[in-house]
């Protein structure tokens, strides 16, 4: 509630500070916007940016670094037999303090020190929101005050608000790489730490997957093999069997969609079939478990074939069924937006629709649809609940879709599930098949890029 407060406050500067920068040059120009090298508009911008950026950069700083300082002088506030004790049992007073402080625990149930130790905590709080809001206030207006005083005729405020605005794009653009790098370095060197202790060509060619490893020295049975070949074929069943649900109803969904189907159908269709895309997973992996699996082994057994209860047939059905719309709504848009140019030239040559949607519209919208069709792809290669409720975590090796089978992502879910420790092998796989999957997925890009060349080319 506090938070909303000061973002509230600080809205209301932003715009007091819009509107009367807008009016300060209208006033310097008597009212003649011709006498102003910018747009009256553009005057309220620099202002409100001079008025929002430091209060923006105050808060996110205060938000940071508020918890660690308040904790730190709740900390020395403490009796002195509490604040010699073991960082893990001073982790645990303060995780007390906190939770009566936020009422998850109640402060009568608390031992003394800690009901005075969150009623300190709470002041504290009080002081530093009242002390936040001040700094914001008087930063605010101060800023908007410098910005008015400069507002003039000969003041460019649309290349500063722009060129405020292009220093905004590069630093999200900054971070975003920044978050990409962070996150491959950090698979990385997992996955590098692994390879020390598995060698790659068994990871990637060995032909059994059983990561446990024993625990006591001495254990027999548990010298874990991290094969990792039966997670990919399970991978490329499960995501094969998807793609041959999903590509053909996709595109012949968009291709009626864009072509055939009237204003009104088009209308009424197309949000029905993007209501797919919008249903939970885990309500997908119940469907496929309690009703699509029971009736493909029902269905197996009535033409004499024994169908597992948990099978890569039907997980990859229902995973088919749910990335259907990341095929037909790309590809619809795709073809919609096809110039209508090309389909009149096709048609005064004498072609009927049909071949003009074979020969011409679909060739122009081929890289979207193939850009489409990859994005479904990595959506199947990354599915995790359908395939845990529906195919299983038994890592066999086999193309057989009536077995059960597990997948890459779904391995890295068990292994990371629970209490586990960071310098086993274990627990290490799990950032080397997550090396795996980067690396597919950075070749199917790669070859998405390469067509969309290719063929854009030809049709610019």
């Amino acid at each position: 509630m506090h938070m909303l407060i000061l973002f509230l406050i600080i809205l209301v500067l932003i715009v007091a500070s819009f509107y009367y920068g807008r009016r300060r040059a209208l006033v310097v120009s008597n009212g003649n916007i011709r006498k102003l090298n910018s747009l009256p508009r553009y005057y309220g911008y620099y202002v409100a940016l001079w008025c929002g950026i430091p209060a923006l950069i105050i808060f996110t700083f205060w938000q940071f670094s508020e918890s660690a300082i308040i904790t730190n002088l709740v900390i020395a506030g403490l009796p002195e037999d509490v604040t010699s004790s073991s960082k893990q049992q001073l982790n645990l007073v303060i995780n007390e303090i906190r939770n009566v402080v936020s009422g998850n625990m109640v402060a009568d149930t608390a031992l003394p020190q800690i009901a005075a130790a969150a009623d300190h905590y709470r002041h504290l709080q009080t002081i530093s929101d009242i002390a936040l809001l001040v700094v914001m206030t008087a930063l605010g207006l101060t800023g908007a005050t410098y910005a008015l005083s400069h507002v003039d005729q000969q003041q460019k405020a649309r290349n500063k608000v722009e060129n405020t605005i292009l220093v905004f794009l590069i630093a999200c653009s900054t971070i975003a790489i920044f978050t990409t790098m962070g996150i491959i370095l950090s698979v990385l060197f997992e996955a590098i730490r692994f390879f020390q202790s598995v060698p790659f060509t068994d990871f990637l060619f060995g032909l059994e997957w059983s990561p446990q490893t024993a625990i006591r020295p001495g254990q027999v049975g548990a010298s874990g093999a991290f094969g990792a070949v039966p997670l990919f074929v399970g991978t490329l069943l499960v995501s094969l069997i998807a793609m041959v649900v999903a590509v053909p109803i996709g595109l012949m969904s968009a291709i009626y969609l864009s072509e055939y189907a009237s204003s009104r159908v088009r209308a009424l269709s197309k949000p029905m079939l993007e209501i797919l895309a919008g249903i939970p997973t885990v309500v997908y992996g119940f469907f496929a478990a309690l009703t699509v699996a029971p009736f493909f082994r029902g269905w197996g057994e009535s033409l004499g074939l024994e169908i597992s209860s948990e099978s890569a047939l039907a997980a990859g059905v229902v995973m088919g069924i749910m990335i259907i719309p990341f095929v037909s709504s790309l590809s619809d848009d795709v073809i919609y937006a096809v110039p209508q140019s090309l389909r009149d030239g096709a048609y005064s040559l004498g072609a009927t629709q049909s071949e003009t949607i074979r020969k011409v519209v679909i060739p122009a919208a081929l890289p979207g649809i193939v850009a489409s069709i990859l994005l479904a792809v990595s959506r199947a290669i990354g599915e995790t609940m359908i395939v845990v409720m529906a195919a299983g975590l038994a890592a066999n090796l086999t193309a057989n879709p009536l077995e059960s089978v597990t997948t890459v992502t779904v391995q890295i879910v068990t292994l990371l599930v629970g209490d586990q420790e960071f310098d086993s092998p274990k627990t290490l796989a799990a950032f080397a098949l997550g090396l795996v999957l980067f690396v597919v997925t950075l070749m199917l890009n790669v070859i998405a890029l390469y067509v969309v060349k290719k063929y854009r080319e030809q049709y610019e």
